[in-house]
């Protein structure tokens, strides 16, 4: 197989991965290529809940077809039992003849063990093919594993001049319907959708996927340190369609249907957000999708919690007496470069998004 049929089977794993965003976690979403000759003969993608995994889903498809193929993967094939057996031996005895894997798996219960599996047994292994493109795919699930935290995406919806609201309070709708949709999209690929209590209580939103016949809402979180959410709020009564995490630094009550999360808390005695980002992830979330408000996006900012800063921008000015998109922040010496990199841009019907990655250190 040439370098450039390795590249483009494995494109069209990581197209199949990217299937399983906001449906597999704490899993990898992953994609696997069966290729037999030139002709692909199984395929699969992570199933929603992390289970079966994407070899077994590619492998029952190819059946004996199988035999002799070349398997692409977008992530090291695990080695160790769980709920299924190592996707490494089932690749083994399915009688797969070389696998090309783009990623290795830093989980500890992985890493590097599935390769050295798959050598012992005599399967010829090729990593690192699109091995960036795989990382980037699974930012959260590296990120969890590795520093014990999800990855951050922020989203800001704003006018041209940065305010999210009118003087009065006035915000909907500052953006159009494909701007809408969009976010709506970006929330179901993302494992947990977060607002600050100050979001929560003005504008008493729902947080849910609408429109796009998801099998699995995502988690909603708020940061509610004093635990002021309503039972009659639409969260709080919508917690049977999907779960409802509040974040806490106060003391414990009763509040049926909601996980509470206790904090540590910061100097103003709000939520920490280090130790709740922490914790989240602990939980399972390694896609985290924050919709404001400005103090809360102020901190995940100020904290460098922010991995992925998506601003989608509308043809509106409030003007100075309007909220701002993000809240004060501590006065800070400008640094020579910026924090983050432009990624992508593009319209949303008169509204325009662009998106941004913190830069590597």
């Amino acid at each position: 197989m040439s370098a450039e049929s390795d590249r483009r089977f494995m494109a069209l794993a990581l197209a199949l991965a990217a299937r399983g965003l906001g449906n597999v976690a704490p899993n990898p979403a992953v994609g696997c290529v069966i290729v037999q000759g030139s002709t692909i003969v199984g395929r699969g993608w992570t199933q929603l809940g992390g289970r079966p995994h994407a070899e077994a889903v590619a492998l029952a498809q190819a059946g004996a077809a199988a035999q002799g193929a070349t398997a692409y993967v977008t992530l090291e094939p695990c080695a160790h039992h769980g709920q299924t057996p190592p996707c490494a031996a089932a690749l083994v005895t399915a009688g797969v003849a070389r696998v090309v894997s783009a990623a290795t798996d830093p989980d500890p219960r992985v890493s590097g063990r599935g390769l050295a599996m798959l050598r012992a047994a005599g399967v010829v292994v090729q990593e690192g093919v699109l091995g960036a493109e795989a990382r980037e795919l699974n930012a959260g699930f590296l990120l969890r594993i590795e520093a014990g935290r999800p990855w951050v995406t922020l989203k800001l919806a704003m006018a041209l001049d940065g305010r999210i609201a009118t003087a009065s309070g006035a915000s909907r709708w500052i953006t159009g319907g494909p701007a809408r949709r969009a976010v709506h999209l970006m929330r179901a690929r993302h494992d947990a959708v977060m607002v600050g209590i100050g979001t929560a209580l003005a504008d008493d939103p729902e947080l849910t996927v609408r429109e796009l016949g998801v099998l699995r809402q995502p988690i909603r979180i708020v940061m509610d340190s004093q635990l002021r959410l309503a039972p009659g709020s639409k969260l709080a009564r919508s917690a049977d369609v999907a779960p409802v995490w509040l974040c806490h630094t106060a003391a414990a009550r009763p509040m049926p249907g909601l996980r509470l999360i206790s904090c540590a808390a910061d100097a103003c005695g709000r939520v920490d957000l280090a130790d709740a980002m922490r914790h989240i992830a602990e939980a399972g979330v390694t896609r985290l999708f924050c919709e404001g408000g400005g103090t809360l996006a102020a901190g995940l900012l100020a904290a460098g919690l922010v991995d992925e800063l998506v601003c989608i921008s509308a043809g509106r000015v409030f003007g100075d007496n309007g909220t701002p998109a993000v809240g004060a922040m501590q006065d800070f010496g400008l640094p020579d470069t910026a924090d983050f990199a432009i990624v992508e841009h593009r319209r949303l019907g008169e509204d325009l998004l662009h998106r941004w990655q913190r830069k590597k250190v």
